[in-house]
């Protein structure tokens, strides 16, 4: 029998469960290039493009501006995100194509992604609003047939995992990120596939050694 006469009541309460972590919703990489190929418009792919390619967050996509693209050094400058921070990340060539296309297709003249926001409507600036971010994204996950709960975060996740599993190291993923703490970039190795922490099941095991002594 446990004896708990004369000690504090802080040492009779019940130890606190710790709160379960939800871990992010990650794509492969064949679904981001299905999301891709069922854009049904120019602007969503490369919107789409931007947010995997980049990981770029919703505030960081719609603020783009034209000026903060540098195609010679294949450089995009993120100014001034969340933590009043700058970034500067690498963009890939077949996204300078994208964007050189659209560029010339749509001549937008100040923010790269516009809305069709009223102009006289309150804090309507001529951008690309959340929403419209957020329902272009789904809209090409749900063409995709893709059944995961995808989100534009989702892209920044995946993205984050991909170049993990591409072999980038964590200091340098951490600049890309944006993240203030290395601790926040180290969560993503819970979701990647390392080639020295991969994960397997062992009926695969099983089912090799079992089928070869069975022969």
């Amino acid at each position: 029998m446990l004896k708990t006469e004369g000690l504090p009541y802080s040492h009779l309460h019940l130890p606190t469960l710790k709160r379960v972590k939800k871990l992010p919703v990650v794509l492969s990489k064949q679904e981001v290039w299905h999301m891709l190929q069922h854009a049904q418009l120019l602007k969503h792919k490369i919107l789409a493009g931007l947010l995997y390619g980049c990981g770029l967050r919703c505030m960081e996509v719609r603020n783009i501006r034209l000026t903060d693209l540098d195609f010679d050094r294949r450089q995009l400058h993120v100014k001034q995100s969340k933590g009043r921070k700058d970034r500067i990340l690498p963009l890939s060539e077949h996204l300078i194509r994208g964007l050189s296309k659209y560029i010339a297709a749509e001549h937008p003249t100040h923010w790269l992604f516009t809305g069709n926001g009223n102009p006289e409507g309150k804090g309507f600036d001529g951008r690309y609003s959340q929403r419209g971010v957020q329902w272009a994204v789904k809209r090409m996950a749900t063409d995709a047939g893709i059944k995961k709960e995808v989100s534009v975060h989702t892209l920044r996740h995946s993205y984050a995992c991909h170049l993990l599993e591409d072999g980038m190291n964590i200091v340098t993923l951490k600049e890309l990120m944006g993240h203030a703490a290395i601790e926040t970039t180290m969560e993503y190795l819970h979701l990647c596939q390392l080639d020295d922490r991969k994960m397997f099941s062992p009926l695969d095991t099983l089912f090799a050694q079992c089928a070869r002594s069975a022969k």
